[in-house]
């Protein structure tokens, strides 16, 4: 190489060391697709799976994170799992995680347990997905001794779902972080369980709802192991959910390096409180961020 070339391949890096993350983000992240949660449009795909999947790609959603499996019957969305993967096929989109209701079955016997996980496995290696995420706690199971043993049992789950050549996350809300008696459920599963088992999906609205933390912040103590975000916004006023932009969260400002979180996979989500309904809602978050936040990603 050359002493010019040299001399400016070195300055181009000098000034991306200096650059804030969302700058450098402009050179050197990976481009994701762009996901949308299911959830956020729940009251169409019960009513139309299939056209509320073409809207949804035409607006430039093309991966998905799916909700509401239905362990018994294999299905999705009122389709079995082959016939809702026919669909996606069709409409040349993805299901890269979904969310699947383990909370009922985290106090049962290991064998009831165990047969839930094979039939999430089942679903999940049917859709192509990568991850199947655990969602939800019940209200009873948000204690410190609950966190305990649910985190033993997250191991148990990822190594099974490990196994079987897919990946396991857990996906936060606010009550994690809830003090009680100067601990919390979230330290206890960011330290009980084995981040080789365990990876985590990271709520950012819910992290600056409920926390002293900052994604980056977070990200920063467990690097690599964020491997999901999902993104959605904070209304200015009442604090609930609301489209991308018309809120409180600065994602260009927030928004964190998506190599060091070990970012693998994104989702829009909006889970309620719509300034019209879901399908204007879906719209107005793909605008915003197609605009202002998709060239970091």
């Amino acid at each position: 190489m050359n002493r010019r070339k040299f001399i400016g391949k070195t300055g181009v890096l000098g000034v991306a060391a200096m650059l804030p993350l969302s700058s450098f983000s402009l050179i050197t992240a990976p481009k994701f697709k762009m996901g949308y949660q299911l959830f956020s449009i729940r009251d169409e795909m019960a009513k139309d799976p299939k056209s509320t999947l073409g809207y949804l790609k035409g607006l430039g959603y093309v991966d998905f994170e799916i909700y509401g499996f239905d362990a018994e019957n294999g299905s999705y969305y009122g389709y079995s799992s082959s016939d809702f993967k026919h669909l996606l096929d069709d409409l040349g989109l993805t299901v890269s995680s979904g969310h699947y209701n383990f909370s009922p079955y985290l106090d049962k016997s290991e064998d009831e347990l165990k047969r839930f996980v094979d039939q999430c496995i089942v679903g999940a290696q049917t859709l192509k997905s990568d991850y199947i995420t655990l969602p939800w706690l019940s209200p009873e199971q948000r204690t410190i001794d609950h966190y305990k043993l649910i985190s033993k049992k997250m191991n148990t789950i990822g190594e099974q779902i490990k196994d079987a050549g897919l990946g396991f996350a857990y996906h936060n809300h606010g009550y994690e972080f809830e003090d009680q008696n100067g601990g919390n459920g979230f330290d206890i599963i960011i330290n009980e369980t084995d981040p080789a088992l365990v990876k985590l999906q990271l709520d950012m609205y819910w992290v600056i709802r409920s926390s002293n933390h900052s994604p980056k912040e977070l990200i920063r103590k467990q690097p690599k192991r964020y491997t999901m975000w999902h993104i959605k916004d904070m209304h200015k006023i009442s604090r609930d959910y609301t489209e991308l932009g018309n809120g409180s969260i600065n994602y260009q400002e927030i928004l964190p390096d998506p190599k060091e979180s070990g970012l693998e996979h994104y989702y829009i989500e909006q889970g309620g409180n719509f300034t019209d309904n879901s399908i204007k809602s879906a719209a107005t978050s793909a605008q915003y961020f197609k605009k202002n936040l998709q060239r970091y990603l």
